[in-house]
Order: C-alpha cells, then structure tokens, then sequence
C-alpha cells in the first residue's frame, strides 16, 4: 500500500468512498446530498493541512486522510485528522496505516499532541485503532451523534501526545 498526497485525478476515485461512507450514518455527521465540489470543500485539506490517499498494489484507492490544526492561532499546536476507508478494504489494515502515516506528519510538523473531536462512541473498531495507537478517550459528548443503527450516541474526544 502507497500512502500519497491526494492528486487531482484521485478525487473522482474518492467520491464515491466519500458518499457511501457518509451515507451510512455511522461515522460522519456530513449531509448526504452534497455536490462534488461541496464534499471536496469538506475533505480536501488546504496548507498547512494535508490530505492523503491510499493506493493498493493493483492502483485502487481504499482510504483517505486528512490533517491539520486542530484550530487556528492559539490552538494550532494540536492536530487533528480525520480518516475514512472504502469499505471493501476495512479490516486490512488501511486505516492503520493511515493513521500512522498523520501521525508520523504531525510529529515532523512539530505539533505537540492529535486530538480527534468526534469519535461516534458506537464505532468499536475506529475506538479500539485510535486506543492501540496511544489515543485516550478524555471526554464523551452524550447524544452528540445520530447514528442510522443506534440513534443519538455519544461522540468521544480523543487525545494524545506525539
């Protein structure tokens, strides 16, 4: 797997991950009527934020990443990121890569800590990742989130230090 800066020609292959997953209504709290230019807008990352692709073997795309500060000025010392995997490829280790990947690049961005402000509570497998990555779970917004399987759920902040 090759985990690259995003291209041009990548967003229409990434489209589609972005819909499906946002469709789902499970992770992201994204509306699922957004145009192509709106979901670019949302996912595409501007300087000095990143966002990334990864590619298997065979050229498919099978997840995207995003990171930057987690607010501006005062707060741009943390980062943030967000992560999302074609579900064809889930359980094969993208988004741990990918997650190591955004934090290898924050840490060589000098910022000091990654904190995520929306882990949905109800996604065990992304909770369980971020955990085994040194994350903690410092806070949990209770019914933050409107889950299509589970309806309102708590929505984890998570931190750690690089």
């Amino acid at each position: 797997m090759l985990i690259r800066p995003i291209e041009e020609a990548d967003w229409p292959r990434f489209l589609p991950v972005f819909r499906e997953v946002v469709a789902a209504g499970e992770t992201y709290a994204y509306p699922e009527a957004l145009t192509s230019d709106e979901a670019r807008h949302l996912w595409l990352e501007s300087a000095p934020g990143v966002t990334v692709v990864a590619v298997g073997d065979s050229g498919t795309l099978l997840g995207s990443a995003k990171a930057g500060p987690n607010r501006p000025s005062r707060g741009s010392h943390v980062a943030t990121a967000s992560f999302m995997v074609a579900p064809e490829a889930r359980g094969q280790g993208v988004g741990r890569a990918l997650g190591e990947w955004v934090l290898d690049w924050a840490r060589e961005q000098g910022y000091v800590a990654m904190q995520f402000n929306a882990v949905v509570e109800t996604n065990i497998s992304a909770v369980a990742l971020w955990r085994d990555l040194g994350f903690a779970v410092i806070g949990t917004v209770p019914e933050a989130f409107d889950s299509a399987t589970h309806g309102r759920v708590g929505l984890h902040v998570m931190h750690r230090y690089l």
